[in-house]
């Protein structure tokens, strides 16, 4: 903790604000994942790594700078990674998950803005999240109306500030814009790391990238066993550390994880009996530390075995083509890619249910728990239409509007155990 302090004293970071936040994270985490039991040896990685959440990833960022590399922190999976590593720089996925000076967000936002939003300017305004200071860039992106104003006035509070823009309907038009943008956001990284992107670079970037989501791939593959090997928590805690750890530690963890895990399922070793409920959780994304609504579910008598969610499928099922010759080429590709993300942005989006059934289907789940930030436009227009959609094809689905505050946890809990009795029934 004493070597981590000087390095956040010389980053700006309030040290009493962030002591505080700290004791907040390490309790939680201590109470919500720690005293899971059975937890599969693996899951140790997580416990490290969240255990030291502000210390030794961030020390290794300043270490990378020191020697000349650049830290790109975002906020969305449509920021690529791709890119920044064929650049030589280093992604990070940036604070915005905890109710962190909301007061002061508010003097810049308005009071019912989402509060991924209000926490990423709360945890700026605190001086609270070394990732974000530690950055050489932030980039921001037009996903949606919320975000695109914010930015505005984020701008006023950190001026290494980039936005990107971005299609919301999946059109030729809309291609060539998200093209546009990502040979913008290329150019931009050469600017600011001073090197040069070549196809070779960036044919390693893709490589590393697709590593980590064939890691992810393969532990999600694994909880489509007749009983949970693993809880939807720790799955959670994997889908968070990997917008911020390093890639190829982070893949070779998932994979010894994955090794573990088939090994339990011979052996008939599961965090849950064979009669719990299933659930998918789909909606919003949960960055660090937003682990309240999976916390309700796994100790209400269900677990979860599947997440189309940004920190979820939604980030990793899709790989990127690493064929071609040239750079135009390999962007093609990776523009290819992301726009099969099925973000509520777009519209229409039907790709986006029929993911959610295939998930159902695949991970035999007894029924969908939509997740909502509240004040989020899309996710919240969306979850009427897709729980129709969902219980006119026979599947439960319980949609759950919620923020990062405590206040509600009563409530989520009764609605949650209700859903839970309806699913076993």
């Amino acid at each position: 903790m004493n070597d981590y302090r000087e390095m956040w004293k010389e980053l700006g970071i309030n040290l009493n604000s962030h002591d505080a936040l700290l004791e907040v994270l390490s309790a939680g985490y201590t109470e919500i994942f720690a005293k899971q039991k059975n937890r599969p040896q693996g899951t140790k990685y997580f416990d490290i790594v969240m255990g030291a959440i502000h210390g030794m990833r961030v020390q290794e960022l300043v270490k990378a700078q020191k020697e000349g590399r650049k830290v790109i922190g975002s906020f969305c999976v449509f920021v690529p990674e791709e890119l920044i590593l064929a650049a030589d720089a280093i992604s990070i996925g940036l604070c915005s998950g905890a109710e962190v000076a909301f007061d002061a967000a508010e003097e810049y936002v308005p009071r019912n803005t989402c509060a991924l939003i209000k926490s990423a300017f709360g945890f700026k305004l605190a001086k609270v999240c070394p990732f974000t200071e530690v950055t050489d860039l932030i980039v921001g992106e037009n996903t949606c109306d919320g975000k695109k104003k914010a930015y505005e006035a984020f701008s006023k509070i950190k001026d290494n500030l980039y936005v990107m823009d971005l299609p919301q309907v999946k059109s030729k038009a809309g291609r060539a814009l998200l093209k546009e943008e990502y040979v913008r956001f290329a150019n931009k990284l050469e600017e600011i790391t001073g090197n040069k992107i070549t196809a070779e670079s960036l044919r390693r970037g893709i490589e590393l990238v697709n590593a980590k989501r064939k890691a992810m791939k393969r532990l999600s593959a694994l909880r489509a066993a007749d009983a949970a090997p693993i809880s939807g928590l720790d799955i959670l805690a994997a889908n968070q550390i990997f917008f911020f750890d390093d890639p190829e530690r982070f893949t070779s963890a998932i994979n010894s994880l994955c090794d573990e895990l088939e090994v339990r399922i011979k052996e008939n070793c599961f965090v849950a009996p064979k009669e719990t409920p299933r659930l998918i959780m789909s909606g919003c994304p949960m960055a660090v530390p937003n682990w309240k609504v999976p916390h309700v579910v796994e100790t209400s008598g269900a677990i979860i075995i599947g997440e189309e969610m940004c920190t979820g499928e939604r980030g990793s099922q899709e790989f990127t083509s690493d064929n071609g010759l040239t750079i135009n080429s390999l962007i093609d590709n990776i523009v290819d890619r992301y726009l099969k993300i099925d973000c509520a942005v777009f519209t229409p989006n039907e790709s986006r249910l029929e993911h959610i059934k295939n998930m159902v289907k695949e991970y035999k789940a007894d029924g969908v728990i939509q997740y909502s930030l509240q004040f989020c436009q899309p996710y919240c227009h969306e979850s009427i239409s897709v729980e129709k959609e969902l219980e006119k094809a026979g599947v439960a689905t319980l949609t759950l509007e919620t923020d990062y505050s405590q206040e509600d946890m009563g409530q989520l809990k009764t609605r949650v155990e209700a859903f839970i009795e309806r699913v076993r029934r």
